[in-house]
Order: structure tokens, then C-alpha cells, then sequence
């Protein structure tokens, strides 16, 4: 094991310990947890393996990215790198050898995407006996999901590791659907040669530096927005109560996007809505899976992305285009919600 790797490993071993209070709860009920505010921009870091690990409240556990962690880091496997990419994501690349051993993965609470980098030729997921790994292939492990595997010789895998919101909330925008109706399915093996694609850059993207984890960032997003429209599927028996009517929530939706570039406020929507301030604020949350002013905020900041990415455009007129009242302004959102500055960003992560 690389030092590196020794020094991931310890964190994820430290994680593990604080987050065993938090995992009965975690399979009981998955999808009630502490957002990943504290740690997800943050690399891995040493901790003194020699010291008793101390056990914090489970509130304050990053919750779920541990989960898939410390099975794999309770077995043989090695990891390789670990980076908190921001946005909720985390990735991981482990390697493992063994003559033979069981994997078992209960209800982690959050969305696992793995591909193979190399080996895997003899590892099948128990209830589909002779389906093997190999390298590119895919499976798609839900947070709600159980699984059993028998693991045999080498392995070199990727995991990206995301929250079910963070994945189903791009819903709206892309595929015209609400995130309460959408999971990811439960896929073992399944081939899509553009995902393994970016699953590769995003394993051979330096994590160690600020351009680089950017550029992960970046990457992760496309990943997701692919995987949810290859593997997006309605939730089992999701019965829909409240929120809004399709063609509302559509009206709404183009609405913001048209005006996103001028003050938007909650008595507005209403008037387009037809609705009542207070009936909008609820019912906007049930169907975009954000308050209005959350959302709004949202849409701003992936326009500003979308526009360092891609144009030569100031600052200035981009603020201006986002809604920011200037390029101060502008700036500190940027850096409040990316965590860096939108020139740093530009400068990681635009289209040469």
C-alpha cells in the first residue's frame, strides 16, 4: 500500500468508527441524514491510527459516502486515493486481491456508480451467478439497495459516490420529470462505453490540486447527468401527493430560466403559478425538490459555470447575465457555492 494510500485508508477507517452509531439508523430509514457540508471539498487527510478513534455525535458524520467505504475498507482492499469533490461527491479508486472473499453491502444510504479500470474477470454478484466483471463495465448501486458478491483475484475499480437528491434534483431541468419520482436503478455489469469514458479521465484527473479537482468536479456532473438519463428509473410504488401540476412545474421552470437574469421574487411565481405565495413555497419544494429561492439560486450558478466553461464573456456581463446584481456580488456566490473564485474556475475548467 502507498503512503498515500495508507493515509486515505485511516481517514475512512476513522470515518468508519465515527459512523457505526449512525448505521442501524442509516438502514432503517436511508434517506434521513446530515447533508455533506462539512467535509465534501475537503482532501483526504492523516489521523493517527495509534490513538483511540474518537466517537462523534452521527448528526456530524458525513453521512453515507462512509458506508460502501468501510465495508471495502474492513475487507482486503486497498485504497488508492480518496478526494470530497464539492456539490456531495466523493470518489474513490481502490485495488484488491484475494483468492476469494464475500462483499456485502446492506442499504448505504447513497447512490454508488462503479467501473472497473482492471481485472474483475471472476468476481459475480451472488443472485447473478455467472456474470462476471471485466474492465468498463459498469453497476449502478442505489442507496437503497442489498448486495451480495463473491469477490475472486484482482481488482481495479473507481466508485463515485453521490447523494439520491443530488442525483434526481437535475430531473426537472433534463428530463422534464419530478426528483420525487426517479431512483437509480439497481444495474450489475451493464456497458456504456461514454460513461466508462469519463469514469477513466475522472480516475486519471490529478485530485491533489485545485485545477484538477475542479476538473473532477466538472467531469462528476456529466457522469450523472448520463447516468440518470441511462439509468434513471421511477421509484417503486412512489405514489405523488401535492406539489405542483405538470404544466405548472413546466411554466415555472421556463419561466425562471427566461428571467433568470432579472430580481425574481416568491409573490412573482406566484402570479405565474396561479397559486397563493405560501401554496407555491410548498408545493414548488415537493416538485423541485428545492425551495424557489434554493432553486433560483441553483439555475444562476450553473449558468455562470455553464458560461466561464464555454465563453470568453467578463466577469461583469456574466454577472449580469446570471441575475448577480454585479461582479462583486457575483464573486462571492461563486466562490460561497463552487469554492473558488469564477476566475480560478475559468481558468481550471474552460474549453480551450
Amino acid at each position: 500500500m502507498t503512503q498515500r494510500g495508507s493515509r486515505d485508508l485511516s481517514r475512512i477507517a476513522h470515518f468508519s468508527a465515527r459512523l457505526a452509531a449512525a448505521c442501524v439508523v442509516a438502514r432503517r430509514e436511508p434517506y434521513t441524514r446530515a447533508y455533506l457540508r462539512k467535509n465534501d471539498t475537503r482532501q483526504a487527510s492523516p489521523v493517527n491510527t495509534s490513538a483511540p478513534l474518537p466517537v462523534t455525535d452521527a448528526a456530524e458524520t458525513p453521512f453515507g459516502i462512509q458506508s460502501v467505504c468501510h465495508t471495502l475498507s474492513t475487507s482486503n482492499a486497498n485504497l488508492e486515493r480518496f478526494a470530497w469533490l464539492g456539490d456531495g461527491l466523493a470518489i474513490a479508486v481502490w485495488t484488491r486481491d484475494t483468492e476469494i472473499a464475500e462483499t456485502v453491502y446492506e442499504r448505504p444510504g447513497h447512490h454508488t456508480l462503479s467501473c472497473y479500470l482492471d481485472g474483475g474477470y471472476r468476481t459475480e454478484r451472488q443472485k447473478l451467478p455467472g456474470r462476471y466483471g471485466a474492465p468498463s463495465r459498469l453497476c449502478a448501486l442505489p442507496g437503497d439497495h442489498e448486495s451480495r458478491w463473491w469477490v475472486r483475484g484482482h481488482m481495479h475499480f473507481m466508485h463515485l459516490y453521490f447523494l439520491p437528491e443530488h442525483f434526481t434534483q437535475r430531473a426537472v431541468q433534463e428530463l422534464d420529470r419530478e426528483p420525487r419520482e426517479l431512483t437509480l436503478a439497481d444495474r450489475t455489469y451493464f456497458e456504456d462505453p461514454r460513461i466508462a469514458g469519463l469514469c477513466q479521465l475522472l480516475a486519471n484527473e490529478h485530485w491533489d490540486d485545485a485545477d484538477g479537482l475542479l476538473r473532477t468536479n466538472e467531469t462528476a456532473h456529466e457522469v450523472l447527468s448520463l447516468l440518470l438519463r441511462a439509468q434513471g428509473v421511477r421509484r417503486t410504488g412512489a405514489a405523488l401527493k401535492g406539489g405542483l401540476s405538470v404544466a405548472t412545474r413546466r411554466r415555472l421552470r421556463d419561466y425562471i430560466e427566461n428571467h433568470l437574469a432579472e430580481p425574481l421574487t416568491l409573490g412573482e411565481l406566484a402570479k405565474v403559478a396561479a397559486l397563493s405565495e405560501f401554496h407555491l413555497a410548498r408545493m414548488f419544494r415537493e416538485s423541485f425538490g428545492l425551495p424557489p429561492a434554493a432553486w433560483i439560486a441553483q439555475q444562476r450558478l450553473e449558468r455562470a459555470r455553464t458560461l466561464l466553461r464555454t465563453t470568453a464573456l467578463p466577469l461583469a456581463q456574466i454577472a449580469g447575465l446570471c441575475g448577480y446584481a454585479n461582479a462583486s456580488h457575483f464573486s462571492h456566490r461563486f466562490r460561497e457555492g463552487v469554492g473558488v473564485s469564477p476566475g480560478a474556475y475559468r481558468q481550471a475548467v474552460a474549453i480551450r
